[in-house]
């Protein structure tokens, strides 16, 4: 399945003084997954892609809440 973020489970040190972070995600811009625009992609009407940043939906990457700390597992 297609998702633009991506999870890891970074080496945890028994020696470490810090509580761990046992699983950190990061984000991939939605462009790595297409390697030409193809013609007549859907388009968003003016005014939602003022809002979206972007006029096709395809290319559309919403900033995560940096509020919560979003872990998976």
């Amino acid at each position: 399945m297609f998702t633009q973020i991506k999870y890891y489970y970074p080496y945890i040190s028994p020696l470490d003084p810090c509580p761990p972070i046992r699983v950190k995600s990061y984000q991939t811009p939605p462009q790595l997954y297409i390697g030409f625009q193809p013609p007549n992609l859907q388009q968003y009407t003016p005014r939602q892609a003022l809002k979206c940043g972007t006029l096709w939906p395809a290319f559309y990457s919403p900033y995560p809440n940096q509020n919560r700390r979003d872990e998976h597992g």
